[in-house]
Order: C-alpha cells, then sequence, then structure tokens
C-alpha cells in the first residue's frame, strides 16, 4: 500500500508552507541546471527518451584488434583525425570525448596530441595502437547514413547500459514526468514567503530531464502529495516531499547511480532544501553491470516510488522523542563524545536555540543543528563529513 500523510491544512494557496532552515541541502541538480544548455533540456521524459532511443538505434558497438585499426588525417578535413576500422565502409570520426579515450587505453597525452597537427597526431597515435598492451578495445559508433562518429572508446569487458534503458525505466513509475503520474518535474520555492509551489510550468528554465551526447541526468518529485512528520515549533506541520534523481553515461563518463530522498523545497536555482534520509547507489560499467541494474537499480526506484513513507515518519518521530540532553553540561559532552570539538559543539548549540528558540534536547535536535553547522563550512569535504556524523547519529535511533 502506498501510504501518503497529507498535511492539507498547512497547504496555502499556490502551494505549501515549508521549513527549509532543516536538514542538509543537496547542491547536485543545481549543478546540472546550471552547467545544461538549452540542446540539452528536455520539456518531458518522452522527448528524452525518444532523444536518446534513437541515437542507440542508429549505433553498432564492438570490438576490435588495436593493431588493424588505421588513424589518418580526415580526407574532409586536414585538421581532423579519422580511423579506418576493420569492416568498416568509411572512415569514423573520433569525438572530443572518444578520442581522449583512445589516447588513455594506448597511454598516450591527449592534450598534447590535440595541439599537434593532425598527420603528426596521427603518426603518434599509430604508434602507440600498434605496441598498446591493450590488444582489444570496444567501440561504440554512431552513423546517421552521411557520417559515422566514434563516440566511445572503452575496454573489451565493458558493460553497457544505454541512456535510454534507464530513461524508459523511470517512465515506468513517472509517465511523462509532467504531472500524468504522482511523480513529475519540481515546483519553486517562493524564498520570500516561505511557500513552495509544486505548479510550475515546465519550461527549459525550469526543467530538470537532461540529455547530453555523454550522458543522462533526471530529477523528479512527488510534490503534489506532502508527507507530515512531525510540527514545527510554532505547531504547523513539518512538511516533506519525496524525490530521486538518477544519471547515467553510455559512453563511460560516468557511472549509473540513483539517489532517493526525502525534502522540503527546490528554489528556482535546483537547489534541494531540507534534505533527509539521502539514500544512493552506484553501478560501473563493468562486466556484469547490465545485470545489476535490472535486480538493483531498477527495483530500487520501482521499491522507492510504491513503498509507505511510514517508515521515515517513524523515524523522525522517534529522534524527536529520543531525549539524550537535558542540560549544558549533556550537550556538550554529547557532542564531544561524537567526535565533535568544543568550538563544534558550541556552535551546534547555539544553531539550535537560535532557530528553535531553545536549546537541543532530542536526537532530531542535535540532527538538525548538525546539518545547518554544515552548510555554512566553506571546504566541501569538510561539510560532508559533518553532514555524514549527522546521518549516523540519526540513522541509530531507526
Amino acid at each position: 500500500m502506498n501510504m501518503q500523510i497529507t498535511a492539507s491544512q498547512a497547504q496555502v494557496t499556490g502551494g505549501y508552507k515549508v521549513d527549509v532552515s532543516r536538514g542538509e541541502r543537496v547542491g547536485r541538480v543545481s549543478s546540472e541546471w546550471f552547467s545544461r544548455p538549452d540542446d540539452q533540456r528536455f520539456l518531458s521524459l518522452d522527448d528524452l527518451a525518444k532523444s536518446v532511443r534513437q541515437r542507440a538505434e542508429r549505433s553498432r558497438t564492438r570490438v576490435v584488434d588495436t593493431s588493424a585499426i588505421h588513424v589518418e588525417a580526415s580526407r574532409d578535413d586536414p585538421e581532423r583525425l579519422a580511423l579506418i576500422l576493420p569492416g568498416a565502409d568509411a572512415p569514423i570520426t573520433p569525438t572530443h570525448w572518444s578520442f581522449g579515450q583512445l589516447a588513455a587505453q594506448v597511454a598516450a597525452p591527449a592534450a598534447y596530441l590535440r595541439q599537434l597537427p593532425a598527420p603528426l597526431a596521427a603518426i603518434n597515435l599509430q604508434y602507440g595502437l600498434n605496441s598498446s598492451r591493450a590488444e582489444h578495445i570496444k567501440t561504440l559508433e554512431t552513423g546517421d547514413g552521411q557520417r559515422t562518429d566514434l563516440r566511445a572508446v572503452t575496454g573489451p569487458h565493458y558493460g553497457r547500459i544505454y541512456d535510454h534503458e534507464l530513461v524508459e525505466a523511470v517512465q515506468r513509475i513517472a509517465g511523462n514526468g509532467t504531472g500524468d503520474t504522482r511523480w513529475k518535474v519540481p515546483g519553486v520555492l517562493d524564498w520570500s514567503t516561505g511557500i513552495y509551489n509544486p505548479h510550475v510550468d515546465v519550461r527549459r528554465d525550469t526543467t530538470t530531464l537532461y540529455a547530453s551526447d555523454r550522458d543522462v541526468f533526471l530529477f523528479l518529485v512527488d510534490d503534489l502529495n506532502p508527507i507530515e512528520a512531525g510540527n514545527l515549533p510554532d505547531g504547523s506541520p513539518d512538511l516533506f516531499f519525496r524525490g530521486f534523481y538518477c544519471w547515467n553515461s553510455e559512453v563511460g563518463a560516468r557511472t549509473l547511480g540513483v539517489a532517493s530522498f526525502y525534502l522540503r523545497a527546490v528554489c528556482q536555482n535546483r537547489n534541494l532544501w531540507g534534505v533527509e534520509d539521502f539514500q544512493e547507489i552506484s553501478i560501473r560499467h563493468s562486466k556484469y553491470a547490465a545485470t545489476r541494474f535490472a535486480h538493483e537499480a531498477a527495483p530500487a526506484l520501482i521499491n522507492f516510488a510504491n513503498s509507505s513513507p511510514q517508515p521515515f515518519i517513524n523515524g523522525i518521530r522517534a529522534a524527536r522523542e529520543h531525549i539524550v540532553a537535558r542540560s549544558d553540561e549533556d550537550r556538550s559532552e554529547f557532542l564531544r563524545a561524537r567526535g565533535f570539538s568544543r568550538g563544534e559543539a558550541s556552535r551546534i548549540i547555539e544553531t539550535v536555540l537560535a532557530e528553535e528558540g531553545r536549546p537541543p534536547e532530542s536526537v532530531f535536535d542535535f540532527v538538525q543543528g548538525i546539518t545547518a553547522v554544515a552548510r555554512s563550512k566553506t571546504h566541501q569535504d569538510a561539510r560532508l563529513d559533518m553532514e555524514a556524523r549527522a546521518k549516523r547519529l540519526f540513522d541509530r535511533v531507526h
């Protein structure tokens, strides 16, 4: 049963009142949003799936003996290289990405080769291929009838998961990603009012569905069905929404991965605010990657989409009810025993006092204070370490 705890009393015109001062801030989606040009942004899962599926249908892969590859300056453009592969009908043009992969396979410096005139770069690369210990490589070639591009060069046992396979797995739970199911492109937080509005048109500047010639990235939320997990200091409900993002690269630029979580809001820049219970799995494109995708990643998406939020709610409730400190001395000792310095302990306690109007007492109070202080860390490693300690503290209560 997909049990959802709604909080209609917290709904206001156009959205929901949320408190984003709690939980973690996750910037992964924002990084994607900032870096994607318009031609990598899609307005629906149908459009995205069609694009990456058609690309796969125009592709072929094969294992090639490196000594049988011939490198030459392109006949059409003397500044570009072309590869003659066994059985190929025409020269194949490496992309910027695959050229770097090919150079890496033969331990050649790609940056240096790119600076050379094409004929000279071809001679150097040819020597590397003929003398390489990597006797075989696997290619991914994509053609349109007039030109064929070499999109990827990997080891012969590379376990490719195509981008369309991930997108189609998401479609099985999210439909078109625009509201025909409970999963959709997210809305936007209004910072001036603290109201999260889930009703936002999907445009190029709001979409969270991306694909390039190297990868895909998707972020969706269930933000029309808020979950109430306890109350805020003013007595109003503490509202959450489900969310997940996933990514893949069929050309070897990144792993395949899925991250699921509960969050309180998404802002205009696509930062995730008030994140709790963040879980992530990733799959390297090794020999058995396709099997792992079928048995781990795809089922994980379905399970998260259909599961009850009750365990999450119970965890929040248990953390709120688990009192661990009733005096200033208890609070300091509790944090010092968990590896926090005296200065960090003081900042955590002061942060909770400022935000909640009282000093921390429960595990939940301390977790919120730790994550709030972590957000102020300028160095990512320090921030992630503090957030990880907060998560371990919270998990012990479950």
